[in-house]
């Protein structure tokens, strides 16, 4: 992960990993195939990534209170430089592998269901706006968060007022008033 983050996916050489990884060649080809199944295996660290968020999003509190810490906690992680990098070199290497972006996008779509399901219960709480699609805003409030945060990493001068900011736009959003 840190030869992906440090130099890019194409930018790394297998043998790169190796010495990185204090290991043999012979040794790296032993577990992988290729920079491709390294891949893989990161989309599997992925999901291990992912889980404590959706906890969160499953957590049994008011669903305007959980979305707020859910919000909070997800743009710090994002807004992570190795995250952001990371993030785009996997995004990058899914537009021109459709392997990849299966594997990655099982986690986004567990994001975004366990999400639609804390704005459906939002709803029946009377807490959240009464949206038609749950699973649309779900969609929207993750791409929002994403896009937040690549803004957050390119301009890292005010981070919590950008962090503020969102937070108070989902809310506006989404809770209802």
């Amino acid at each position: 992960m840190t030869c992906f983050v440090e130099n890019g996916y194409h930018q790394t050489g297998v043998r790169e990993i190796a010495k990185r990884a204090g290991v043999s060649l012979g040794n790296l080809y032993n577990h992988f195939s290729g920079k491709h199944d390294i891949l893989a295996e990161i989309a599997d660290r992925e999901r291990d990534e992912l889980e404590p968020f959706l906890e969160l999003l499953a957590r049994e509190a008011p669903a305007a209170e959980v979305l707020d810490r859910f919000v909070t906690a997800y743009i710090e992680y994002l807004a992570l430089p190795e995250t952001i990098f990371l993030t785009l070199e996997i995004t990058s290497e899914a537009i021109r592998k459709p392997d990849i972006a299966e594997m990655f996008g099982g986690s986004r779509t567990a994001l975004v269901e366990a999400l639609a399901r804390l704005v459906g219960r939002g709803i029946g709480e009377g807490g959240m706006r009464p949206v038609p699609e749950p699973e649309e805003t779900a969609h929207l409030v993750i791409e929002i968060i994403e896009g937040s945060a690549y803004r957050i990493a390119l301009d890292s001068a005010a981070p919590e007022r950008a962090m503020a900011s969102l937070r108070a736009f989902v809310s506006a959003a989404v809770v209802a008033p």
